[in-house]
């Protein structure tokens, strides 16, 4: 079961330079993972927080740009 205060602490997942993915908490300077695909950086959030993941758009499309967040 996960802890309470862990449970509110949203995590985010961006692309790094080197094309892996990072996922941290918000406002952290330091990665707490990194991982080959966005798919297992998700999946790494998913297992530290019940709260709310967001993930930095990678692909750029007439409505958006790469620096914008999708929550999941």
């Amino acid at each position: 079961m996960k802890d309470e205060a862990m449970s509110k602490d949203p995590r985010f997942v961006e692309r790094r330079d080197d094309g892996k993915y990072a996922g941290k908490r918000e406002n952290a300077e330091r990665a707490s993972g990194v991982f080959d695909t966005q798919k297992e950086a998700i999946n790494a959030a998913r297992e530290m927080t019940d709260g709310a993941i967001h993930v930095e758009r990678v692909r750029n499309t007439e409505g958006g740009s790469p620096d914008k967040w999708r929550k999941i």
